[in-house]
C-alpha cells in the first residue's frame, strides 16, 4: 500500500467545520462533500479496523489494500457521482447477557467501512458543537467512565433524588428513516451526503441468505450508526429536555445519555413523575416505544429503615452505602447481568480450548481477565472482581480437568498451576473522589 495520509490534512479540515459550526449554530450546511478527497478516504482507511469481520462480498482488508489506489480512487468517483451502490449489510447474532436471547448486529462491507467512516469524520465537528455536555456515547474523547462519574456527581450533588432508569425497545431497528431525515436536514443539506446516508438506511440487511429491504432502523454494526442513533436521540431526548422540560419544574434536574442507555435524574418526586408520564408519549411521536416494564422511577436516596432502591447504567449497579469514616456514598458494583455474561463467556471459551497448551490458554485469560478489570475496576468494586477472578480460576481448573484421565485436579496441584502460571489480581483503574 502507498499513499496513505496521516491525519494532518483531515484534522485541519475539521477545525474549519468545528469553526463554521460554532460561528453559525443554525446554519444547514449545504457544501461538505468536497472536504472529502482522496486523501481524506486514505485517512478514513487508517482510522478503519482492519482485523473485523466481514460483510457480504467477502472482502477483508488484505483485500482492499492490493490495488489501494484504484480502490480509493473508485470509491472516491462512485460516492461523488451518486454512483455508489451500498450493499446490505450482514446480519449475525450475538447472545445477549441472559445467555438466552440475541442482539442482531449488521457487518458492513469493508469499503462501506471506509466510506461511513469518511462521513462520520465529516459531520462529527459538526455535530460535536451540538451535542449536550450529558451525551457520552460514540463522541471522540469520551468514555462510558466519564458518564457513570457524572451520574455520580450529579446524585451526589443532590443528596440522591428520584432516577428514571429508561429503556428503549429496539432502538436501532425502530429508527423512523423520515424523523431521521428531518433532523439531518437542520444542519445537513449537503446532496452527496444525505444521498449516501439514505442509500444506508435503505441498504437493508442479508440474512441467511435472504435478503430484507431497510424500512426502518440503523443496523448496529455499521460505522455510521452510532452517529446516526446519537442524532435522533439529540432531538427525540436531548434537546427536549433540556429546552422544554427543565425549565418547567420546581427541582433541579439533569440527564445523561451513553448511546441509547439513558437515566434522568430529579431532585424533586413530582417533577420525576411528571416527565415518566409524558416519556412514552414523546418517544412514541418518534417511532420509539420506551420498555414498559424496565423503564422505571427509582426512589434513590439513602435509606436507615429500609433497603434502597438501585439503578443499572452501563453494566453497574448504582446503589447507597456506607463509606469507611460512616457517611452515606453512592457506589457501584458489577451489574448481575454483566457479571454472569462475563463468566458465561469464560466458560465457553474455557470448555472450546481446554485441549491447548497450558500457556496458550494462561495468555488467553489472562488477557481477558484485564480487559474485564480495565472496565469494572472502579472504587467499591473490588469484592465483585475478587470473586470474578475466583471463578475464573474454578472454570479453568474445571475444564481441565476434564481433559486429565486422573480426573478432578486438586487445589494442591491447582495452587502450584497458579503459581507457575498467575491471573491477574484485581485491580481499582478508574478512581474520582468521596
Amino acid at each position: 500500500m502507498t499513499g496513505a495520509q496521516e491525519p494532518g490534512v483531515m484534522y485541519t479540515k475539521q477545525l474549519r467545520i468545528a469553526a463554521l459550526a460554532e460561528r453559525f449554530p443554525q446554519r444547514a450546511f449545504t457544501s461538505l462533500a468536497h472536504n472529502i478527497d482522496a486523501q481524506w478516504l486514505k485517512t478514513a482507511y487508517l482510522m478503519t479496523r482492519r482485523d473485523g469481520a466481514v460483510g457480504i462480498d467477502g472482502q477483508t482488508a488484505d483485500d482492499f489494500v492490493r490495488d489501494f489506489e484504484a480502490n480509493i480512487q473508485r470509491l472516491l468517483e462512485e460516492a461523488k457521482s451518486g454512483r455508489y451502490r451500498a450493499p446490505p449489510v450482514r446480519r449475525v447474532h450475538i447472545p445477549k447477557g441472559d445467555g438466552r436471547t440475541t442482539r442482531p448486529i449488521g457487518i458492513p462491507t469493508f469499503e462501506d467501512k471506509v466510506l461511513q467512516r469518511a462521513v462520520v469524520a465529516l459531520l462529527e465537528p459538526l455535530y460535536e458543537h451540538d451535542f449536550r455536555d450529558g451525551s457520552y456515547g460514540f463522541r471522540p474523547g469520551r468514555s462510558a467512565h466519564q458518564a457513570i462519574k457524572t451520574v455520580w456527581d450529579g446524585l451526589s450533588s443532590m443528596g440522591g433524588g428520584w432516577v428514571i432508569d429508561l429503556d428503549i425497545q429496539a432502538f436501532f431497528d425502530t429508527i423512523d428513516h423520515q424523523h431521521l431525515r428531518a433532523f439531518l436536514q437542520q444542519r445537513v443539506k449537503d446532496g452527496v451526503i444525505l444521498r449516501l446516508i439514505g442509500k444506508w438506511l435503505k441498504a437493508g440487511v442479508m440474512e441467511a441468505g435472504q435478503w430484507q429491504r431497510g424500512k426502518v432502523g440503523s443496523p448496529q454494526g455499521g460505522v455510521i450508526s452510532p452517529m446516526l442513533a446519537n442524532v435522533y436521540l439529540h432531538y427525540v431526548l436531548d434537546e427536549w429536555f433540556e429546552k422544554d422540560v427543565k425549565p418547567r419544574l420546581r427541582g433541579r434536574a439533569f440527564s445523561v445519555r451513553f448511546a441509547d442507555d439513558a437515566v434522568l435524574a430529579f431532585s424533586n418526586e413530582a417533577d420525576a413523575r411528571k416527565v415518566l408520564e409524558v416519556l412514552p408519549k414523546r418517544f412514541a411521536r418518534f417511532g420509539l416505544t420506551l420498555h414498559p416494564a424496565k423503564t422505571r422511577l427509582v426512589r434513590f436516596r439513602p435509606h436507615r429503615e429500609q433497603r434502597a432502591e438501585t439503578f443499572d447504567f452501563l453494566g453497574f449497579t448504582h446503589y447507597w452505602g456506607k463509606s469507611r469514616r460512616g457517611r452515606w456514598i453512592i457506589k457501584q458494583k458489577t451489574a448481575k447481568d454483566r457479571f454472569r455474561r462475563a463468566l458465561r463467556h469464560i466458560s465457553l471459551w474455557c470448555r472450546a480450548n481446554r485441549h491447548l497448551p497450558l500457556q496458550v490458554q494462561h495468555r488467553h485469560l489472562c488477557r481477558k481477565v484485564q480487559g474485564h478489570f480495565a472496565y469494572y475496576g472502579i472504587c467499591n468494586n473490588g469484592r465483585a472482581l475478587q470473586v470474578f477472578r475466583f471463578r475464573v480460576i474454578w472454570y479453568w481448573i474445571k475444564r481441565l480437568s476434564r481433559r486429565s484421565q486422573k480426573g478432578w485436579i486438586t487445589w494442591e496441584k491447582a495452587g502450584q498451576l497458579l503459581a507457575r502460571l498467575p491471573l491477574p489480581r484485581a485491580r481499582v483503574v478508574h478512581r474520582w473522589s468521596f
